[in-house]
């Protein structure tokens, strides 16, 4: 039987948050990645904007003895769980090295978006995800880096961090992993991500590819990565922010007009004049009611739990599945069953981490990272949800149009159970950009089945069909 492949799930929705730590409270992945991209517009606090640029060379001496630990991490069955096929393991790694902001890939990734179960809304219990993306490869879910969901360390110096030093601890942890389940070292290997992670997705994939080159060996068998509604060029992510907001009726026109007029999105600027400040406070002020992370999207309108749970569908996404994740990954139960919170933490478990102290470096771009990828034969591949307003369709393209990359297969709709699943264009050189179509930030969440779709083909690396029979 055909072996799967192993796919390295990173899904990071919050960005750098040290400016905001102390004001702002509880997290919300509305907010932090809005004041990232203000702090660094404004040129607040100290963050390096520069070039990414890797870790030295982690040998042998890096991986640290695993033996024993891969049966500790096996996780029979979890409170509330309905009957699978599959096997869980969940577990902590240590490595030498700690550091950055985020959100859980647990919480969002696995909980409410591609992963095999949902929580329903009594916070106790679980149903299948039959959408989940298990079925197409091995997926790792990594709760990265120090102080996002359950992952810590004793040392408060590791609270503080960057994308560099996020990016050495995801590959040191890799390492780590491989040694705990040797059987996947030869398995292709594919990373993919959301949001912030179009940050972490390529900065990683960059350190495995100068480890192998180093080494002079395959010591990850990289074959290639999809980011979806990717922070990828700041410039190009704000423009195409603000003109998605005056597109979709959002911003009135003259707001959006003094935008594109006063607004300096390059990275050398250095202050932004009082007509810019005063048009982006008025668009927040618009967007201050919505669910910017899928303009379409009900809104929550209440916190409690219920006593049974409610009917709930896989297909239509609950506005209140934060509460219910909360709810139960906080269980006592729950953290026992997944080996989690084995130190017993000072605060609760949250979906995106209050802990985070300080954030050091995020490069303005990571164009010349998926350029380097392209030249080295890895597939690449970028989603992006059409109704999503933080990261939208828009900014995606424009930074696409900054690579200047020919075309090779011409725009289409792609199709999926007989309908449009959204629209794609390939570029030479290997890099797909493709659309959901009715998605939000979060994609799987919104359309699990076009999401699965996208993946399945992604792995396989076979074209998203343009015609209604496939």
């Amino acid at each position: 039987m055909k072996q799967k492949a192993s796919l390295f799930l990173i899904f990071f929705l919050c960005a750098s948050c040290q400016l905001f730590t102390q004001s702002y409270g509880k997290k919300t992945q509305a907010e932090a990645l809005r004041h990232l991209y203000k702090a660094k517009l404004h040129k607040k606090g100290s963050i390096d904007a520069r070039h990414f640029e890797g870790f030295p060379f982690r040998d042998e001496s890096s991986v640290l003895p695993q033996a024993g630990l891969k049966e500790k991490d096996k996780v029979e069955k979890l409170p509330g769980q309905p009957p699978i096929d599959f096997d869980q393991y969940s577990g902590y790694v240590t490595i030498n090295q700690t550091a950055g902001p985020g959100c859980s890939s647990l919480a969002y990734g696995a909980m409410e978006e591609l992963g095999p179960f949902r929580v329903h809304s009594d916070g106790k219990t679980l149903y299948r995800n039959k959408y989940s993306w298990n079925n197409a490869a091995n997926v790792l879910f990594l709760e990265s880096p120090t102080g996002v969901g359950f992952s810590y360390s004793n040392t408060s110096s590791d609270y503080y961090g960057g994308d560099r030093k996020t990016a050495d601890d995801n590959y040191l942890f890799i390492l780590n992993w491989f040694e705990r389940f040797p059987e996947y070292k030869d398995r292709d290997f594919y990373i993919s991500g959301e949001s912030y992670a179009g940050h972490y997705v390529p900065q990683l994939a960059h350190n495995i590819l100068q480890h192998n080159h180093m080494a002079n060996a395959t010591v990850i068998n990289l074959k290639g990565i999809m980011i979806g509604n990717a922070a990828i060029n700041d410039e190009t992510d704000l423009k195409g922010m603000y003109d998605y907001f005056g597109t979709h009726a959002i911003a009135s026109p003259r707001t959006i007009q003094d935008i594109q007029k006063y607004c300096d999105f390059s990275p050398n600027a250095t202050t932004q004049p009082t007509q810019c400040e005063q048009a982006s406070s008025q668009v927040n002020r618009d967007i201050d009611y919505l669910n910017i992370y899928n303009i379409y999207a009900p809104l929550c309108l209440s916190s409690n739990l219920t006593s049974k749970p409610k009917k709930a569908s896989i297909m239509n996404f609950d506005p209140c599945s934060d509460n219910y994740v909360i709810a139960y990954m906080n269980s006592p139960n729950v953290q026992v069953a997944l080996h989690a919170n084995v130190t017993r933490l000072s605060y609760d478990w949250q979906p995106c981490s209050d802990v985070i102290m300080g954030w050091e470096d995020s490069p303005s771009t990571v164009i010349p990272l998926l350029r380097e990828f392209m030249a080295n034969g890895l597939r690449v591949w970028i989603f992006s949800g059409d109704i999503d307003g933080r990261i939208p369709v828009t900014s995606t393209m424009y930074s696409i149009n900054e690579m200047n990359l020919s075309v090779k297969t011409l725009w289409h709709p792609w199709f999926v159970g007989g309908e449009v699943g959204g629209y794609t264009e390939v570029y030479e050189g290997d890099l797909t950009f493709a659309t959901v179509r009715g998605a939000g930030h979060q994609v799987s969440s919104y359309q699990p089945l076009r999401a699965l779709s996208l993946v399945m083909h992604f792995l396989t690396g076979t074209s998203l069909p343009n015609t209604s029979r496939y």
